[in-house]
């Protein structure tokens, strides 16, 4: 009888250690997550115009201004991520062009399927305003290290002496 319970014993703990090494096994051969990712973008700016307690103002009139965005997105999942944005920003008035600002524009990104991200975006910029910035993000063409993408940013923005203020824009880049 105490051989009978030996070598159940034996025979439990070979299956048992079968099946964790098994288990280890399998769990090593899963591929492992892309995630977290970081990815890198350049892109073009350029606002259409806003609108405040004054009217409308266009950026193509008097004067016009450009940006130039780039920045780093971190990827926590294929949902979710969050992105740090610099945006100078190229002013021409009068035959003079200069830097007037540079945006600082973190943001949480939420990701759709279909190419589709929204992004809420937080705004400081050097010239004393600040605001929010909800952008809606497109994937045009995807290529196996980069892809081409247009948003729109609406930005909202208040401070400086100034009244608030509600924008729109076409930003034009590409995401590698």
């Amino acid at each position: 009888m105490l051989k009978t319970n030996t070598n159940l014993i034996i025979r439990t703990l070979l299956v048992t250690a079968c099946i964790i090494v098994s288990s280890m096994l399998s769990a090593n051969a899963q591929q492992p997550s892309p995630y977290p990712k970081v990815t890198g973008y350049v892109a073009v700016l350029n606002p259409i115009g806003s609108w405040s307690k004054h009217g409308f103002t266009d950026n193509f009139s008097t004067v016009y201004t450009i940006g130039f965005p780039f920045g780093i997105n971190i990827l926590k999942s294929e949902h979710f991520g969050v992105s740090f944005e610099l945006v100078p920003f190229i002013h021409t008035s009068h035959g003079i062009s200069k830097v007037n600002s540079v945006l600082f524009h973190p943001g949480a990104m939420f990701r759709f399927s279909h190419g589709f991200t929204f992004i809420a975006r937080a705004a400081f910029e050097t010239s004393g305003r600040f605001g929010f910035t909800p952008v809606v993000n497109q994937v045009l063409l995807k290529g196996k290290n980069m892809n081409l993408y247009a948003a729109l940013p609406v930005p909202f923005r208040f401070g400086n002496g100034q009244p608030a203020s509600l924008g729109g824009g076409l930003q034009v880049g590409i995401g590698f």
